[in-house]
């Protein structure tokens, strides 16, 4: 079973950082645009931040320049690290990829608050 692991989720202050991990089950040569969204109650599940098959990444403009979206594919790992965290950041965050190119996966999401 093909499956996205997400940790890294917690409870921060404003202009904190946070740093999150998607762990796959697969080797991440096998997925393409991978990419990480949120969604609050209420609101449709928004991209973040997304790197595309070629390698070439595209931010949501609200984080951009705060939000950084990188791979490890030695350790099947996509992470998100964020920094500089806003309230309307508060989200459950979630990591997706198309596994060869055609099935969507989810990850079951983790939960990002940002309160002082």
């Amino acid at each position: 079973q093909v499956q996205l692991v997400e940790s890294g989720g917690g409870l921060v202050q404003p202009g904190g950082s946070l740093r999150l991990s998607c762990a796959a089950s697969r080797s991440l040569l096998r997925f393409t645009n991978m990419g990480w969204y949120r969604q609050t109650p209420g609101k449709e599940r928004e991209l973040v931040a997304i790197e595309s098959s070629i390698g070439s990444t595209n931010y949501a403009d609200s984080v951009k320049g705060r939000f950084t979206i990188s791979r490890d594919n030695s350790k099947n790992g996509l992470y998100l690290q964020m920094n500089n965290l806003k309230p309307e950041d508060s989200a459950v965050y979630y990591c997706s990829a198309l596994y060869f190119g055609s099935q969507r996966i989810w990850g079951q999401g983790t939960q990002v608050t940002v309160s002082s």
